[in-house]
């Protein structure tokens, strides 16, 4: 089975955060780390559920908050929720780039949909100075990140733009260059922070990730050194005879 193929069959897609539902503590991580305040006007873009919302509203006491997904069951679901707990905020059934998100000052934005993002980022840099915008795993293209606390990551308006995929590097991992132990550690760090208790193949996924971030570090020119590290062939070949998953199309794509 290619590596591909294997992504798919993950539950909700883990491994890209397309349809994941963050665990509370995550959320609440997230808006410590952006250091979300009363005065702020929040953006849950592509919020499945309503806890994202409810936690910026109940515990972080934000001015307005506004969840925006194009999944009309959920958003009948996380209505309905609110509702019956007496918690005001606007949640809207609508694809993100049809939305209005003018007024924003902290928008939450887990795509990982290339084109989506994109579009995104045209959207973005006409919204107001100062606005932070928050991405999990990945920062915005182009960009250099405000501040890093891996995988979460924001970028404010106006945009830092990067001179390279060098520059960008460092400024979210710290390295110029990455190499096992490197892509290991920030594997872990998405796992856990994106995991959930009833999780019990962390583990499994941590290398998953990891060969999923250094193969695309080589890809993009930015992995240390020439050669394939020992441990990342070991792992390839354990995915391969033990889980038949194979990480070797990555490579020669």
């Amino acid at each position: 089975m290619k590596i591909d193929e294997y992504l798919e069959t993950l539950p909700e897609n883990v491994l890209s955060g397309e349809d994941v539902q963050l665990p509370e503590k995550s959320l609440k991580d997230i808006f410590k780390f952006v250091k979300l305040k009363k005065d702020d006007i929040f953006y849950h873009l592509g919020c499945g559920d309503e806890k994202g919302v409810e936690i910026a509203v109940n515990e972080f006491g934000v001015k307005k908050a506004v969840g925006i997904d194009y999944n009309s069951d959920k958003i009948k679901k996380a209505k309905k929720n609110l509702e019956e707990k007496k918690i005001q905020v606007e949640l809207i059934c609508q694809d993100i780039l049809n939305a209005d998100i003018s007024d924003a000052t902290v928008i939450l934005f887990w795509f990982t949909d290339e084109n989506v993002t994109n579009q995104m980022l045209k959207k973005f840099e006409n919204l107001k100075p100062e606005t932070k915008i928050v991405t999990i795993w990945g920062p915005l293209p182009d960009c250099i990140p405000d501040k890093v606390e891996f995988p979460y990551i924001i970028n404010k308006i106006p945009f830092k733009k990067a001179k390279s995929m060098q520059e960008q590097l460092l400024a979210i991992f710290g390295v110029k260059c990455v190499d096992f132990v490197t892509a290991w550690e920030f594997a872990e760090r998405y796992t856990k922070a994106i995991g959930s208790p009833e999780i019990k193949n962390d583990r499994f996924l941590t290398i998953i990730q990891t060969l999923v971030i250094w193969i695309n570090a080589k890809k993009l020119g930015v992995a240390c050194g020439d050669d394939i590290p020992e441990s990342i062939q070991t792992y390839i070949k354990l995915m391969k005879m033990n889980f038949d998953i194979d990480f070797e199309p990555m490579l020669k794509e």
